[in-house]
């Protein structure tokens, strides 16, 4: 007799994780299966020769959402304070408030002073969206809260928040054009706006990329590394009956059966399924029923293509953490040069000229892009040797770049090139020295990401921006509406069910899809 369960999750991120937590604490029969050997998709951190490296995400942003979440399923996670810093060549400012902002501002007008004006009129944008997106985050998520009946609460925090949500979460929608375009209503240096922006995702919406100041103080750290996040609510789930199961790919949905086949052949029954893993995947494994709705959405899918990957160098190195606490923060986002990515070709107009050309132009472009680098040894000490550190950096690189490589049998050459050159690069801008003291280094590709993650073209965040019709709802007032499937007792959640996506918006759609669930079974159990 084939095993059954009440709900069958798939995929082991912190959407699937969240949607099997609240399902088990109702008591719920439920099954999770993970496709790789461990839980947490990209919140996850490995160890290497005594260093710990997050795979995934770097930090946490609360975002109203998190802290609730944990909060309210009674599971404690100690948190270090995250202090980011923005560097561009010789100049930095650390963030502490949103005082800073000020100091953001001086620091553009030292690298730009013919620009000033336009900067002053930049950091008003950003004041403006600030304060939107203040509404968005300002309290705790209502979704996870127990006094929801509670009639003071109601009334003096609750009524008073969402009047505040409706009307600012259109303002803050109508910016839904792409930064870059968006920052050229006030200003026509390419340099200044790339500096601000090229950090984020290609198209992203302007909104979300000028929020990202205030998210910057947002952000803390799992004592431990980002996976013991994913690991508490792991146990969770164990300790209130529910079964996960790694290494257990789901290689088809029979949907007119309510049945899921492993990758082992065994076949499970569900009375509902969330899933909580790559879309493509989802439609691919399919089968057992048709409609217009099915046919009109898994066109979406399979048109959509993923966001921007990222390429990282994790890197163990025998400096102090003195050293590094001296020339940045744990969490710091440097532009080693102030002329732009604006100022290169694409790489595909570079890769006409094949794959030696296609490295020149890399060299270039590591040279003038933004990295993303954190230290986890400088909020948690247990995270690397004694007087030693390691360093995680990373930058955007597109998945079909290296896929050219691939093709070219250079994909081995393309690894080593990237992480000798963002090495160099570091070595003579932010971390003098860093060369002679490199004890071991690893690099991931969106190759890496791809495989590791099942993530389409290793994608971080789900759906690329600008590419069409988005197979995902993309307004946060219909978030609710971003669970839903074509088909029968399906329901999503996770990256791919809502753009733009993070971890925060990961638990918030897992929460809502256990909450459809429950709705649906009405405290009935199997």
């Amino acid at each position: 007799m084939k095993k059954g369960y009440d709900a069958i999750i798939v995929g082991g991120g912190m959407a699937g994780l969240t949607a099997a937590a609240y399902l088990c604490r109702e008591g719920y029969r439920t099954l999770l299966c993970e496709r790789s050997s461990k839980i947490g998709g990209l919140v996850n951190t490995f160890w290497q020769d005594g260093f710990a490296f997050d795979a995934g995400l770097r930090a946490v942003e609360n975002s109203g959402i998190v802290l609730p979440m944990l909060k309210s399923l009674g599971i404690e996670v100690e948190f270090a304070q995250n202090p980011v810093m923005i560097g561009i060549g010789e100049e930095q400012v650390r963030l502490r408030s949103r005082d800073s902002l000020a100091e953001y501002a001086a620091m553009l007008k030292t690298v730009f002073p013919d620009s000033a004006a336009d900067i002053d009129a930049i950091i008003t944008e950003i004041e403006k969206v600030m304060g939107y997106m203040d509404v968005l985050y300002g309290i705790e998520n209502p979704l996870f809260l127990d006094n929801l009946k509670d009639p003071e609460y109601l009334r003096n925090t609750l009524l008073p928040w969402f009047l505040k949500y409706q009307v600012n979460i259109r303002k803050a929608e109508r910016l839904n054009e792409p930064i870059n375009t968006y920052l050229m209503r006030f200003t026509a240096n390419r340099a200044l706006i790339d500096l601000i922006a090229q950090h984020f995702f290609k198209n992203t919406p302007a909104f979300f990329a000028l929020s990202y100041f205030g998210l910057y103080l947002d952000y803390s750290y799992p004592m431990g590394g980002t996976s013991v996040l994913a690991e508490q609510v792991a146990d969770y789930i164990r300790l209130n009956g529910g079964e996960i199961r790694t290494e257990s790919p789901v290689t088809a949905v029979d949907l007119a059966k309510h049945e899921v086949r492993l990758a082992d052949q065994e076949t499970l029954r569900y009375r509902k399924l969330i899933w909580a893993a790559d879309q493509k995947a989802l439609y691919a494994r399919a089968s057992g029923q048709e409609s217009s709705k099915i046919t009109k959405q898994r066109a979406l899918v399979e048109q959509g293509r993923g966001g921007d990957s990222v390429l990282t160098l994790y890197l163990a190195s025998d400096l102090e953490k003195d050293y590094f606490a001296k020339h940045s923060t744990a969490h710091t986002f440097y532009t080693p040069a102030v002329a732009g990515l604006h100022t290169l070709p694409s790489w595909q107009q570079a890769a006409v000229d094949g794959t030696d050309a296609l490295l020149e132009w890399l060299a270039q472009y590591l040279a003038y892009t933004t990295y993303e680098i954190s230290i986890p040894v400088l909020r948690d000490s247990s995270l690397a040797p004694e007087g030693r550190s390691g360093l995680i950096i990373s930058t955007l690189l597109d998945y079909e770049l290296v896929r050219f490589f691939t093709n070219a049998e250079r994909y081995g050459e393309f690894k080593s090139f990237a992480s000798a050159k963002m090495a160099e690069v570091l070595d003579r801008s932010l971390y003098p020295g860093l060369l002679d003291h490199i004890q071991f280094s690893l690099c991931s590709t969106p190759f890496t990401l791809a495989r590791e993650s099942g993530n389409s073209d290793g994608a971080i965040t789900g759906w690329a921006f600008g590419s069409g019709a988005m197979p995902s709802e993309s307004r946060f007032r219909k978030i609710a509406r971003s669970i839903r499937t074509p088909f029968d007792d399906v329901y999503q959640c996770g990256q791919w069910s809502f753009s733009p996506s993070g971890m925060p918006v990961s638990i918030l759609t897992g929460k809502l899809a256990a909450d459809a669930v429950k709705k649906d079974f009405k405290g009935k159990r199997s």
